[in-house]
């Protein structure tokens, strides 16, 4: 791969761009990239299913620091794997305070992502994060640049600082990374603090990875190239076909007929001032066609960002169910995307994908007890005497109000963090046996995903995704 990939598989949330499916695009010559949120958790759970083919253990034994991986092996592996029916052990939730326990967890759960990506192989892997889950960022970062990893992509908030967290851990030196704390006074600041001697010490300097941003708007682009605290060495500009998290569209918001935000002129990228900030960009969001990335090229762009057609393919770590019937869905033209305003407790649209016995059924919605125990979209807010608190509309609704959250936040939110860990089939079981349900986000690309199926195939491969986007290229 040259330094600049023509395609980047886009770091879907929580496991979907599982290693398995970025070591296998990376090895045939683009960019494979791992999603970076809740590795922490994620590693837990398949240590408590037993870990059968070994892999993490292998990748275990390959971290540099033997004791840290040790205590994780011991505290979360169950040989044999749990009982099916028997709740994963919790992990603790993020603060502005973690556990050395939790922070050791989060340093190997994205070590771990990042050396199983990169096995194999000599192309480079990018992992990718969300600014908006800040608390477990630092950690994060460094494990994964233990682990070696080439990009670190970073979207969903102001990224200004991530280009020197990546300078300062690039000889293990110390940082910090200010939280946004809601109700904060003039004055105040909130900041995590991680020094890697503390956990890593004697250890060689680490590789730099490159800092991709991605973003929405040239505006934007021009801000973190002029006020990023390091080098920003690239864009991903994404518009709103693309999946997850969408930014909201400016100017007064609209909806239509099936209450969805409604985009406009004022949302489009101006592709010639992000052409003149001189750094190489890539487009995402319903690009994945050979003659979109023919345009994209043709605008200047060294490529294309994509998500939705790789989130389907045999090597993502979807559930498979999830992945057949949306196939199927797509194969029969009755595939749906609904950008939902509401579904995220960030206030920021969600693009949900309609499956029945998923939280897009109203009725499943309906039948699931909130709860937060995973917390990774929770918000820091002052307390009334001036400590930092938590809290997410999608927890329960009394305990939201009673920390000065307003009722009306609450209405039609989900728990992503639990849905998006059993949409990779890690579901939490709950007493009385119940089994917390998906939530599966596509990029309005979903509809049409069956052209990558080969002839009389009914499941398709990372490699058929990308012969078909570079034919005739």
């Amino acid at each position: 791969m040259s330094d600049n990939p023509t395609i980047i598989q886009g770091g879907m949330g929580a496991g979907v761009s599982s290693w398995r499916l970025a070591r296998a695009v990376s090895s045939l010559g683009q960019l494979g990239v791992v999603s970076g949120v809740a590795l922490d958790v994620i590693l837990a759970r398949r240590l408590q299913n037993g870990d059968g083919d070994n892999s993490i253990r292998r990748a275990l034994d390959q971290f540099p620091i033997r004791a840290m991986a040790e205590r994780v092996l011991q505290k979360y592996f169950v040989p044999g794997g749990k009982p099916a029916e028997a709740p994963y052990l919790g992990v603790p939730l993020h603060s502005v305070e973690p556990s050395i326990a939790l922070t050791e967890l989060t340093i190997v759960g994205n070590f771990v992502e990042v050396f199983l990506a990169r096995e194999g192989h000599d192309g480079p892997v990018g992992i990718n994060y969300l600014e908006k889950i800040q608390m477990p960022l630092l950690p994060s970062i460094y494990g994964a640049m233990l682990a070696g990893v080439a990009f670190v992509l970073m979207g969903a908030g102001i990224v200004t600082r991530i280009p020197g967290l990546l300078d300062r851990f690039e000889t293990h030196q110390p940082a910090t990374y200010e939280i946004a704390v809601s109700g904060a006074e003039s004055g105040e600041s909130t900041a995590m603090q991680f020094d890697p001697h503390e956990y890593a010490p004697n250890l060689p300097p680490l590789h730099r990875p490159k800092f991709l941003a991605i973003v929405s708007s040239n505006v934007l682009a021009t801000t973190l190239i002029r006020r990023s605290n390091g080098r920003v060495d690239g864009f991903i500009i994404e518009g709103p076909d693309a999946g997850g998290h969408n930014a909201p569209p400016r100017g007064k918001p609209l909806h239509d007929d099936r209450g969805q935000p409604v985009y406009g002129e004022k949302d489009l990228v101006d592709l010639q001032k992000i052409r003149e900030l001189g750094l190489p960009f890539w487009l995402a969001g319903g690009q994945a066609t050979p003659e979109k990335l023919r345009a994209a090229r043709s605008v200047g762009a060294a490529g294309i960002q994509v998500g939705t057609a790789f989130a389907f393919c045999d090597e993502s770590g979807l559930r498979g169910e999830y992945r057949e019937a949306l196939l199927q869905k797509s194969k029969s033209k009755t595939a749906s995307v609904f950008t939902d305003p509401l579904a995220s407790p960030t206030s920021f649209p969600f693009k949900v994908a309609m499956l029945e016995n998923t939280l897009s059924d109203a009725p499943v919605y309906l039948a699931r007890k909130r709860v937060c125990d995973l917390g990774f979209l929770r918000e820091a807010f002052r307390t009334p005497g001036g400590s930092v608190g938590y809290r997410c509309p999608s927890e329960p609704v009394d305990a939201y109000v009673a920390k000065g959250g307003d009722s009306a936040n609450t209405a039609g939110r989900k728990c992503l963090c639990n849905a998006l860990v059993s949409n990779i089939g890690m579901a939490q079981i709950r007493k009385g046996g119940f089994v917390e349900p998906a939530l599966i986000t596509a990029g309005d690309d979903l509809v049409d995903i069956a052209r990558f199926l080969p002839p009389g195939q009914s499941t398709y491969s990372a490699s058929d995704v990308i012969e078909t986007l570079l034919a005739e290229a």
